[in-house]
């Protein structure tokens, strides 16, 4: 006997129902997160319908691209009675639950997939079990932990007659994803031209490829500085550095009053030798970013706002750097004025030099907050260094075992970075140490003189008499 073939089909979709019925229903899902901000907490739902009965629920947390499955949670329903309900198994009915997981303060390790498995008893026998899973992708965020900005390539030269590039560097770190980061100049955003790589520092004005605009032109140089007719009194005499010829004779150690081992220079210089810079348009500024990913998965920005440099109107300009991230409610920013040095303030030891002594003399500081941090050169007015080189590149000049030719010895320090240069003097007065006596010592602090001349003439008495 034949069986037709919609007869079959039909038998086929009932023992298919009567299957499902013995086997159980069971569907799982998730719910969504939007992402989170570390230190928050989060609750994880699972949500399942099902008409079966419970045996467990697992939840994993997946490391390592799936290769590692992290339990974190486990209900096992052979050690409860909460479902001891669902004992009748003829009777069909769903049920949903939800099973939930807290994560009390979130952390950015915690970032990452996370599984939630079901298991329900077979309807038809109980060494069966049927298992559904569903999974989401917890998307942990972190805010910036910090930002700075940097001048590149500092400390730097005061540059008078040819145009300098110039490099800001804001630095953002701890933050995931990686934060927006912009500059502004005197609270009003700059429009710059994106980079993929800065060119070197050699490599002269930076040039727009848009349309053209015209960069920094220069004139011949009227901007002079004038000299302190009183720095002019003290320093040169009949056309003469002062320390061309300076005093042998000591100061004497007076016992009552107490004298400063320098005479400071009430006048301190600021050289401006720099032509004339003519703007005929806005500076142009390139901006370049690098990201660089962090062992904890959170990203470092560098952000590098480079242009040509023009000490006349950059002078106290005002540059922030600001940064944008969803983990933020407002913009994170760090500020810094570009200003030249002015005033170098100048501290000497010990207080009262005398000869033999270690003079050390260190800049401590300047009349004004200056950024980019300046470089510092030392020279003696009119003459070489006690070491004999002409110049010392260092924020202390150091003086080994003073002379007594070094009194009444002028310094001069020049303070500069790429925004303008500045010179400061101090005069170095030696007194006379009663250790040793007056005319023992020569250039180098060393003893001589009519004690030395006696010995040399004692040993030559005894060899003459030795000969005879």
């Amino acid at each position: 006997m034949r069986v037709a073939p919609s007869l079959l089909r039909g038998a086929c979709l009932l023992l298919a129902a009567i299957l499902d019925l013995a086997r159980g229903y069971l569907t799982v899902n998730i719910e969504p997160l939007p992402p989170v901000v570390a230190g928050d907490a989060v609750t994880l739902k699972c949500n399942f319908k099902t008409d079966g009965r419970m045996r467990e629920i697992v939840w994993y947390r997946v490391t390592d691209g799936g290769a590692i499955k992290q339990k974190i949670f486990t209900f096992d329903a052979m050690f409860s009675t909460n479902y001891s309900h669902m004992e009748n198994y003829r009777k069909r009915e769903d049920l949903v639950y939800q099973s939930t997981v807290r994560l009390p303060e979130v952390r950015i390790s915690d970032n990452g997939p996370y599984e939630c498995h079901v298991g329900i008893y077979d309807r038809a026998t109980r060494e069966k079990v049927v298992l559904a899973s569903g999974n989401i992708f917890l998307d942990v965020m972190a805010p910036p932990t910090s930002i700075e900005v940097v001048a590149a390539d500092s400390p730097a030269p005061f540059s008078r007659y040819q145009a300098q590039n110039f490099t800001l560097v804001c630095i953002v770190s701890g933050g995931k994803p990686a934060p927006m980061v912009y500059f502004k100049r005197d609270g009003e955003p700059i429009d710059a031209v994106p980079l993929s790589e800065l060119p070197v520092a050699s490599s002269g004005p930076l040039q727009d490829s848009r349309p053209f605009r015209s960069l920094l032109h220069r004139d011949l140089d009227d901007t002079k500085m004038q000299k302190s007719l009183s720095l002019l009194d003290t320093e040169y005499r009949a056309g003469r550095p002062y320390t061309e010829h300076p005093l042998h004779s000591l100061t004497p150690d007076p016992s009552l009053s107490l004298q400063p081992t320098t005479e400071n220079i009430p006048e301190t210089v600021v050289s401006r030798e720099f032509p004339r810079w003519v703007h005929n348009a806005d500076p142009i500024y390139f901006l370049r970013h690098s990201r660089t990913p962090s062992s904890d998965g959170t990203v470092e920005v560098r952000a590098l706002l480079t242009w040509t440099l023009n000490p006349q109107i950059d002078n106290e300009a005002l540059f922030s750097c600001e940064v944008k991230h969803p983990a933020l409610s407002m913009p994170m920013q760090a500020e810094v004025t570009l200003v030249a040095p002015k005033g170098p303030k100048i501290m000497m030891t010990p207080s009262r030099a005398r000869v033999g002594d270690t003079v050390r003399i260190l800049v401590h500081g300047f009349q004004n907050e200056v950024f980019p941090e300046p470089m510092f050169t030392w020279t003696r007015v009119g003459s070489r260094l006690l070491d004999g080189s002409a110049e010392f590149d260092g924020k202390e000049l150091v003086l080994e075992r003073v002379p007594a030719e070094l009194n009444g010895s002028m310094y001069r320090c020049t303070a500069q970075n790429p925004l303008g240069s500045t010179d400061t003097h101090t005069r170095l007065i030696v007194f006379e140490n009663p250790n040793i006596p007056r005319g023992t010592e020569d250039s180098n602090g060393s003893s001589s003189g009519p004690t030395g001349f006696w010995l040399t003439l004692v040993l030559a008495l005894t060899v003459v008499l030795e000969l005879t």
